[in-house]
């Protein structure tokens, strides 16, 4: 009688999930709108722009995963950034926040970072407000800049984890929770508007009808040019005319007076 295949681990179960999942594409996708705001010293201008937030769901008896990714037109990305992670360990009850390699947002002065975690807090809290929290360690290169770390705490100490450093220098640390329920799913709604698909279609079709508007204007604008640049071709001709009748009324009224 043969043995009965060894079962997978756990671990070994989630780790296999995570490989099949990782390639993955998005599923849905939405319109986000960055309002414009005033421009900063070390950021430079930051004017009204539109996003693509693409979403992807996968659920398992073991694991569940959202992962949602920006991009914004014209933008080159490496695969990890602009990239949120979510996972729901079914059998140990946890909630972690991914990559591994930490959440990366360019550019970084629009509100999407607080909006992609608030976005994966409301969801696991709609699924498993009861989950234990992972917290995680902050990647040093990500502390040293003072103005970085002051804006990567405030965020999530808003969203409602607690900020851990071991150094005064505040080099080492890291963010933790105790329960998905105890998060705040909220972002700052002047910086990040989701558009519905019916309201992007009106954005949409109000820019049409202005550029339409627009490129009239421009047509009328172009015939009165045109006028313009007839009447003084005219004009400069009805002059030229006038100058050479004085010349020859003055060449005739010498004549005369000199015969």
């Amino acid at each position: 009688m043969t043995d009965a295949p060894e079962q997978p681990s756990h671990e070994e179960q989630i780790q296999a999930l995570k490989r099949q999942w990782a390639e993955l594409p998005p599923r849905q996708w939405q319109l986000l709108r960055l309002s414009p705001l005033a421009t900063e010293r070390s950021g430079g201008p930051r004017p009204l722009r539109f996003a693509e937030l693409a979403r992807l769901e996968r659920h398992s008896p073991t694991l569940s995963l959202l992962r949602l990714s920006i991009q914004l037109p014209a933008q080159l990305l490496h695969k990890e950034q602009n990239v949120l992670e979510v996972w729901l360990d079914h059998q140990q009850r946890t909630l972690q926040f991914g990559p591994e390699t930490g959440l990366q947002i360019e550019p970084n002065n629009r509100g999407l970072a607080r909006f992609l975690l608030a976005q994966g807090i409301i969801w696991a809290q709609q699924r498993c407000g009861h989950y234990r929290v992972i917290g995680a360690e902050f990647a040093a290169k990500d502390s040293f800049d003072e103005q970085q770390r002051s804006r990567r705490d405030h965020i999530l100490e808003a969203l409602g984890f607690t900020i851990n450093y071991s150094d005064k220098l505040q080099i080492k640390g890291g963010f933790a929770a105790n329960l998905a329920s105890d998060l705040i799913g909220e972002w700052n709604r002047d910086k990040v508007q989701t558009v519905a698909l019916l309201d992007a279609g009106k954005i949409l079709q109000q820019a049409d009808q202005t550029l339409a508007e627009q490129s009239i204007k421009l047509r009328q604008k172009e015939e009165q040019l045109a006028a313009c640049k007839r009447d003084e071709g005219a004009l400069r001709f009805t002059i030229s005319a006038l100058m050479l009748l004085c010349l020859f009324l003055t060449a005739l009224t010498l004549w005369m007076m000199f015969r």
